[in-house]
């Protein structure tokens, strides 16, 4: 999968990305406060780092964020620097994950799997059952089919999701939550859903 120009120019275009909010999304803040953001975690799809250095300061022992976007990775860098953060970022591609089979312990997916195509979801899915741990945990957040109109990314349904974890992963739970998005949408949230999946 080659970077698609436009992925790394949203990065240097004068307004940031609607999904780049200077902030963690308000659902994995919930994740970090009650634990669960634990071992060595990894954010598919980093962008700038926020859900990385959210991780590295709420108990795990290894932080690691992974993006297409060069630019993205060097700010995230940048972040991590000036905070006094340890924490990992490195360019790569979620659909070929370089990172030791089985370290992980938590994947972060904030809005990477619904910019998936049907056929690259599989990729996607192999990929991180290549480096989770048994027993570890995916968060994944992406835009909900109840969210209206068409703008904006794909809208996943919840068969979907169950679906494409179908085989060596546990759907724990699917509950309604909203994006906290850029001003590209009215509102500033969007619906989403909220996956908990664990590697079997």
């Amino acid at each position: 999968m080659t970077t698609p120009r436009s992925w790394d120019d949203s990065y240097t275009e004068e307004l940031p990305p609607p999904w780049d909010i200077g902030r963690p999304q308000p659902a994995f803040v919930r994740l970090a406060e009650q634990g669960l953001l634990t071992g060595h975690v990894l954010d598919a799809g980093c962008g700038t780092g926020e859900h990385v250095l959210l991780a590295a300061t709420h108990g795990a022992t290894e932080a690691t964020g992974v993006d297409l976007s060069p630019t993205a990775i060097g700010r995230a860098r940048a972040k991590a620097a000036d905070r006094g953060i340890q924490a990992t970022f490195e360019v790569g591609d979620a659909l070929n994950l370089d990172i030791p089979a089985g370290s992980i312990t938590t994947v972060i997916d904030s809005g990477l799997f619904h910019v998936f195509s049907d056929e690259d979801r599989p990729g996607y899915v192999a990929s991180l059952a290549s480096v989770v741990e048994s027993g570890g945990h995916v968060y994944l957040m992406c835009f909900s089919d109840r969210q209206p109109g068409t703008e904006g990314p794909r809208r996943i349904r919840q068969e979907e999701l169950r679906a494409a974890f179908a085989d060596g992963w546990t759907v724990d739970s699917i509950t309604a939550d909203t994006f906290e998005v850029g001003s590209f949408f009215e509102g500033n949230t969007v619906h989403a859903w909220l996956a908990v999946i664990e590697r079997i």
